[in-house]
């Protein structure tokens, strides 16, 4: 997880992790909080990284690369993604799927906003336009990867690193999987611009794209 002022909900996403994972996971937070985040983080037994705030990408590039496990899953921290989907997502990984991704979009994502919603369907459009194959939900938080799959990527991107984490392994021929998630009310303010945010998704989708065709 990258972490930001999100000391409403930290803690219930480290419980619901802990909870369904019987303590066995490794929890990364790389936090450039100005709040309690990083310290209740630590309460809850998660490694925090601290960093001077440079934007989501960087967060969380950092936060899949310190975990030396052959899974590496990634979730938001304002207690939207349903962690009771882990073992799920856990074992498509262990059945020979190389990304596991949260599809928000396709049950109706009831608890986002409307416009980012539409925002939201929007990018999936533009991205499966480019990629010539159907995706739902492009910036999901919640994925599961194989190591191999973080470690064989150079990853780019910042603000649209969560389109780029599905992007380039999708065009490089990886067993990627969206499966249906339920999504929740966030806790606490968002941080993300919608019309700036929105706008360099937007860029990044169509310059990853662009990249992989000519690679």
């Amino acid at each position: 997880m990258g972490t930001y002022n999100e000391e409403e909900a930290i803690a219930t996403v480290l419980e619901d992790v802990e909870e369904i994972t019987d303590g066995k996971a490794e929890v990364v937070c790389v936090d450039g909080s100005s709040d309690r985040t990083p310290e209740i983080a630590r309460e809850h037994g998660a490694t925090v990284i601290e960093q001077e705030p440079q934007g989501y990408g960087v967060a969380v590039s950092a936060a899949i690369h310190a975990p030396d496990r052959p899974i590496v899953v990634t979730t938001d921290c304002d207690d939207t993604y349903p962690m009771e989907k882990l073992p799920e997502f856990l074992a498509e990984i262990n059945d020979g799927a190389d990304v596991v991704s949260g599809d928000r979009i396709s049950p109706g994502a009831d608890a986002m906003p409307g416009f980012n919603r539409f925002g939201n369907q929007v990018f999936a459009l533009v991205a499966s336009a480019l990629m010539l194959r159907r995706v739902h939900d492009t910036t999901t938080g919640m994925r599961a990867y194989s190591k191999e799959v973080i470690e064989a990527i150079e990853w780019t991107e910042n603000t649209g690193l969560s389109a780029e984490l599905l992007i380039r392994p999708l065009m490089r021929g990886y067993d990627v999987r969206e499966r249906p998630i339920p999504y929740r009310e966030r806790a606490g303010e968002t941080k993300l611009d919608p019309i700036q945010g929105g706008a360099a998704i937007l860029k990044s989708i169509v310059k990853v794209c662009v990249q992989e065709r000519v690679r």
